[in-house]
């Protein structure tokens, strides 16, 4: 269980001041700034400017501050490293990684933010584990559309596998992993059933290129009332049961052993770290 909620990463590019200043009154637990793809090749110098000059004057409150970066192959790349090692910024998340060489690469240039690796590439799947278990990477951003245009691929059945085997990898090394994009940011129906998915997989949250996606995220990857409710009460229950030396209890039918209340307590746990970043 992480320490914050990660339901909703929403792309905001940062070379433009009007959506750098709306980002600070939107309900979204990561701001993923962006100076890749958002940027047009003409404005990539300006937008480090315009960025720093954002993230400077602050009021994003307690939102997780990422700024993705353009590849170090790129001829921006080395300069945007440069440029967000001294903003105030809470990450930086690096584009197209293959293995782990990319993130040395980076962690040479940026000797003390966090590491955040897109997912995006059929060799960055097949190397996950070995990129996730790096010392410096502190989450994955599945990349679905550059992975599916890669793979040929023209459905989210297609990259399952792909997406799973990110998730197992995070999962082992205790890492946050965030589900790819959702392209329909009118189609809401469309989008519940791909952030339903997701949670039931076992991501964190899930990225967005929208501010219109970001309630059904939140509601998506937040505890329910309901599962909140059914915690506390497995909880007590458990309680109950030790009291009276018994390792098991019953609730609603259902047996409910310490796997179950470390679960119910990380339900519990998400619910306040959501409260919590709600009233900040």
């Amino acid at each position: 269980m992480h320490d914050r909620p990660y339901r909703s990463a929403l792309y905001i590019p940062g070379s433009k001041n009007r959506a750098l200043d709306k980002a600070r009154g939107l309900p979204v637990d990561v701001i993923l700034f962006d100076l890749e793809d958002a940027v047009a090749p003409d404005a990539k110098a300006e937008a480090r400017d315009t960025l720093n000059a954002a993230l400077a004057e602050g009021g994003y409150g307690a939102r997780l501050r990422i700024v993705r970066i353009n590849g170090l192959d790129t001829q921006w790349g080395a300069a945007d490293a440069a440029a967000v090692a001294a903003m105030n910024c809470d990450a930086i998340l690096l584009p197209k990684v293959n293995s782990p060489a990319d993130v040395d690469a980076l962690a040479a240039l940026v000797p003390d933010l966090p590491i955040w690796a897109m997912m995006e590439t059929p060799q960055g799947v097949l190397n996950a584990e070995s990129i996730a278990a790096h010392p410096r990477i502190a989450g994955f951003v599945l990349g679905t559309n550059d992975l599916a245009k890669d793979l040929n691929s023209l459905s989210r059945a297609a990259l399952i596998m792909s997406l799973q085997h990110c998730l197992l990898a995070a999962k082992a090394a205790g890492i946050v992993a965030l589900d790819g994009v959702y392209n329909a940011f009118k189609d809401e129906d469309g989008l519940r059933a791909e952030c339903e998915e997701g949670r039931d997989m076992g991501f964190d949250g899930k990225t967005l290129i929208h501010p219109a996606q970001v309630a059904i995220a939140n509601a998506a990857f937040g505890p329910a009332e309901d599962e909140i409710d059914l915690a506390r009460r497995q909880i007590a229950a458990f309680e109950a049961a030790e009291a009276e030396g018994q390792g098991v209890a019953v609730v609603d039918g259902r047996i409910v052993e310490n796997l179950h209340i470390v679960t119910a307590r990380a339900t519990l746990a998400k619910a306040d770290a959501i409260a919590a970043l709600e009233t900040t």
